[in-house]
């Protein structure tokens, strides 16, 4: 049974209300702070996948036998300012950011306990499968982003030039929209799974309906493959849009292990 949550009175859950929100807040900002003072390194790191030597270009580079010691990979882009403040500003909400994603798990947490005492027993494992699993989702839809699909397309964009008389230098403001975008876009997209997982739960989804409307389904992912995609080309639309095909057939695989899951259990 759910616990009893009328011993309080409306007025004593908001005061816990507040004070998780409060809770969250104060670590956001703690963490915040934190990487607002070590802006070497948080930069470090966002600024990584402009650089010939990050990581995903030289393990493709070596997977693909090119990489000699006269043929490194070797390639420059420069990022410029182009407002007064900017890079302040730019600094501040990278920080915020940055903060956010730290305190993510403890904010998940408070949510959790705020709601879970008007929760029956079963609720709350659900509950916990479908938060747990969809920031575990979140996180590796934005790792596949930063390490995968925007120093791709950073790489692609970044260097193509109509004309050797042009020179690229990209807006600082512009790269971190980019890699901020693509990275929110992606961990979304990663999601799939988990939202497939719960409506079939919920009865909402089955297997066969989702491999009848296959060629439905990829046509919205194509859509919105190109109305996440911050650039217009072909080669990041399919950076996209293919992570997301891939989902939508695991997802396929998991609402069919479930329902037959659940049928099993109904039948015993």
């Amino acid at each position: 049974m759910a616990a009893d949550t009328d011993k309080q009175s409306f007025w004593e859950h908001l005061d816990v209300l507040r004070a998780a929100i409060m809770k969250s807040l104060l670590l956001t900002v703690v963490f915040g702070v934190a990487a607002f003072c070590f802006k070497e390194e948080l930069f470090a790191v966002i600024l990584a996948p402009k650089d010939a030597d990050f990581i995903t270009y030289r393990l493709l580079y070596s997977l693909s036998g090119l990489v000699t010691e006269a043929n490194a990979p070797d390639f420059l882009v420069k990022l410029i300012n182009t407002g007064l403040a900017e890079q302040f500003i730019i600094h501040m909400k990278t920080a915020l950011c940055a903060g956010i994603l730290c305190a993510s798990p403890y904010i998940l947490y408070q949510l959790f306990r705020f709601v879970s005492p008007a929760l029956y027993v079963n609720e709350r494992k659900y509950v916990v499968r479908v938060v747990g699993g969809g920031y575990a989702m979140f996180a590796l839809g934005v790792a596949v982003s930063y390490f995968l699909i925007f120093p791709l397309t950073f790489r692609f964009l970044g260097t193509y030039q109509v004309s050797g008389e042009v020179e690229n230098m990209i807006a600082l403001q512009s790269y971190i929209s980019t890699l901020m975008t693509m990275s929110l876009a992606m961990g979304l997209v990663f999601e799939i799974p988990i939202l497939s997982w719960l409506f079939a739960k919920l009865g909402l989804l089955s297997a066969g309906f989702m491999r009848k409307y296959r060629k439905h389904a990829i046509v919205v992912i194509l859509v919105v493959a190109a109305i996440i995609t911050p650039t217009s080309d072909v080669f990041t639309l399919s950076l996209v849009a293919l992570p997301m095909w891939l989902l939508y057939e695991v997802s396929i695989l998991i609402v069919k292990k479930s329902r037959k899951k659940d049928e099993a259990i109904i039948a015993a």
